[in-house]
């Protein structure tokens, strides 16, 4: 069996996913996002079911490119 070896461009796109998910829940963005105008419930919960999916997605696809290869 080989051992896990990631390569320098996996952990580059790693590191990049670290940094979206750092900057879609970062405290000001969330701010911004729980001020807009309300529609019924408001766009905060919308907002972070999507970008929690966004960043699930992201990761299961990175994560799928590297078992695929």
């Amino acid at each position: 069996m080989k051992p896990f070896v990631m390569k320098s461009r996996q952990i580059e796109r790693l590191v990049a996913l670290v940094a979206i998910a750092l900057l879609l829940f970062c405290p000001p963005l969330i701010i911004v996002v729980d001020r807009l105008p309300t529609v019924s419930v408001g766009w905060l919960p919308l907002y972070l079911f999507i970008a929690w999916a966004v960043v699930i997605g992201l990761t299961a696809w990175l994560m799928e490119q590297r078992a695929g290869r």
